[in-house]
C-alpha cells in the first residue's frame, strides 16, 4: 500500500511539473480527436480558454462542465510523450472569483491578442474558461508507456500542400546570382 501512495505522490508531482513547464498538453474529450491546446497550470489544475472568435476551438472536443477529458502532456527537453492523465472538467463562471484569477494569470501568456487592452471582457462574452483538473489516475507514465506509436492520420483541412515548382524556376533563381 506504501509503494502505491508513494506512486500516486509521484504522479502528482510528474503531472503538476510537466503541466507548468509545457507550452501545450494534447486534450481528448468525449468527442474528436486530440486536439493541441495552450493552457497555463493555476491552482493544481490546467486552465484554458477557447471558443471565442480567434481563440482556440474547443468545442468539437466535448468538453462539459463536469465532463472528462485525457491530458497528454510532453517532455519540455526530448519533446515525446512523457505522461497522460485523467482530468474532471470544470467550466469556470465568467462572474466568479476562480474565474477572475485564472483569467488574470491566462491574459498574460495570451499570445499577439488583437485587443489586449479588452481581452477579459471579450473572454468574458465570448469565451469558456476550463479548469482541468487531475484525477489521480494516471495512464501513461515513465516505466508504464504502451508499445504501439499512437501515431494518427492527420485531419481533414481545407489547406494544400506546396504545389511542384514551376519547371523554369531553376533558370530564373541561377539567372539572379553573379559570377
Amino acid at each position: 500500500m506504501t509503494e502505491t501512495v508513494s506512486q500516486t505522490l509521484q504522479d502528482r508531482a510528474l503531472i503538476e511539473e510537466a503541466t507548468k513547464k509545457s507550452g501545450l498538453i494534447w486534450v481528448r474529450g468525449a468527442s474528436g480527436p486530440a486536439r493541441a491546446l495552450w493552457h497555463l497550470w493555476h491552482d493544481g489544475a490546467a486552465c484554458l480558454v477557447g471558443d471565442g472568435a480567434g481563440e482556440q476551438p474547443l468545442a468539437d472536443l466535448g468538453l462539459s462542465d463536469g465532463g472528462r477529458a485525457t491530458v497528454t502532456v510532453r517532455s519540455k527537453d526530448k519533446g515525446g510523450r512523457l505522461i497522460a492523465w485523467q482530468a474532471r472538467v470544470s467550466e469556470l463562471p465568467p462572474d466568479g472569483d476562480a474565474w477572475r484569477a485564472a483569467v488574470d494569470e491566462l491574459k498574460g501568456k495570451r499570445l499577439n491578442a488583437p485587443d489586449a487592452d479588452t481581452l477579459t471582457e471579450r473572454w468574458a462574452r465570448e469565451c469558456r474558461v476550463l479548469r482541468l483538473e487531475p484525477t489521480g489516475e494516471t495512464e501513461q507514465r515513465p516505466g508504464a508507456m504502451p508499445d504501439d506509436s499512437h501515431a494518427a492520420p492527420p485531419l481533414s483541412t481545407p489547406a494544400v500542400t506546396r504545389r511542384p515548382a514551376p519547371a523554369a524556376l531553376p533558370k530564373l533563381l541561377r539567372r539572379g546570382r553573379k559570377g
